[in-house]
């Protein structure tokens, strides 16, 4: 009995020595908001996208369908991805779990009278240190290509 007191009075003990590993689930956002008119941003976005050497591989216009299935004053809801091939390459030679990042994706939508635009960021903590400089060094370019679209 003795024993069985002393195993669960240690669980506890044991159990905060225990070290979780880095969330790589979690996703980061960076989003910016602009007055600049919506279809000026989407346009700002394509140019930036291939200033940074990438191609769009996607673009999805979900409000315009929306609205021409019936719903006439529905918003803009746009998705655009892209990616890099030699980019992926790498960062896929660090990890196969990097496939969960890709294609690079970027939002926009309208809300109240404001144009929003929003991309995923790279984990830069997932315990692997070359995937962590890799999105070190990515971040601040998708960053950029959302700064380029947003500024008047």
């Amino acid at each position: 009995m003795l024993k069985t007191v002393a195993i669960f009075a240690s669980l506890p003990l044991i159990a905060s020595c225990v070290t979780q590993p880095p969330n790589t689930d979690l996703v980061p956002y960076y989003q910016v908001q602009t007055d600049k008119p919506y279809d000026e941003v989407l346009a700002e976005l394509e140019i930036a996208i291939a200033e940074h050497n990438f191609r769009i591989t996607g673009h999805s216009r979900v409000g315009k369908v929306i609205r021409e299935r019936g719903a006439p004053d529905f918003p803009e809801y746009d998705t655009i991805q892209f990616c890099n091939l030699t980019l992926a390459k790498q960062a896929l030679e660090i990890s196969p779990q990097a496939i969960g990042y890709m294609p690079c994706n970027i939002v926009t939508y309208q809300s109240v009278g404001k144009t929003i635009i929003k991309t995923h960021l790279l984990p830069e903590n997932t315990g692997n240190a070359a995937l962590d400089k890799f999105a070190g060094e990515m971040n601040p370019q998708l960053k950029q290509i959302v700064d380029f679209a947003a500024t008047p």
